[in-house]
């Protein structure tokens, strides 16, 4: 048996498709299609992972209260974290949007699962950390698959995990990762958002790199 062969115009859309990904905060008010989301969990779920343990465990949140209080807690944080800013810099902070979990049709958070045993401790003996990035790899898979559907997706992150773990009432033991907004984006456009609003260029990958 042979595997596939990915030819040369598959490979120009992968690298179209990694281009155009994008962490999406405006989104258009129409539903995701009737089990859609389930499909691009169960791409995410064909993730790499440390030992084959799928340590990823999302969390499909669908309470009006729970979407409002996460949003307000969110934002509370923001304003917290606005401190650390001043001048210009204040100002472009302020400006940003940093989610869109009112507005988003579908929110989602995922979680690693640090007791379960499969994958029998393999591969990360020195390195446990390599548990939870593999719940990370899960997220980009995600992510991508969307975009492949014309869907955006938005990660959230200055949030208090220790209070979303209680919010959702989950198990003690599950390590808050991403909470994600997904739906259609309100508009589509080539450059990053944070790159629009003077925040942060793209570097130069050659920076990025040494040799040895």
């Amino acid at each position: 048996m042979t595997g596939p062969v990915f030819d040369a115009t598959f490979r120009a859309s992968l690298d179209q498709l990694l281009a155009w990904r994008r962490d999406v905060r405006h989104f258009q008010a129409r539903p995701l299609p009737d089990g859609m989301l389930d499909r691009l969990l169960d791409t995410a779920c064909g993730g790499p992972s440390v030992g084959n343990a799928q340590p990823w465990r999302f969390v499909h949140i669908l309470s009006s209260d729970r979407r409002n209080a996460l949003a307000q807690q969110v934002d509370a944080e923001k304003r917290a974290a606005g401190g650390a800013y001043d001048g210009q810099r204040k100002a472009l902070y302020d400006g940003l949007k940093l989610h869109g979990l009112r507005e988003a049709p579908e929110i989602v958070a995922v979680f690693c699962d640090e007791h379960d045993s499969a994958g029998h401790g393999l591969g990360r003996a020195t390195m446990p950390e390599t548990l939870c990035w593999s719940v990370v790899t899960a997220v980009h898979t995600l992510w991508l698959a969307a975009r492949a559907q014309g869907i955006g997706l938005g990660w959230v992150s200055i949030i208090d995990p220790e209070g979303l773990n209680m919010l959702l009432d989950v198990p003690a033991h599950w390590r808050f990762v991403a909470l994600l907004c997904l739906g259609y984006p309100e508009r589509e456009t080539e450059t990053p958002e944070l790159v629009r609003h003077g925040w942060q260029e793209r570097l130069d990958p050659a920076t990025t790199r040494l040799v040895r």
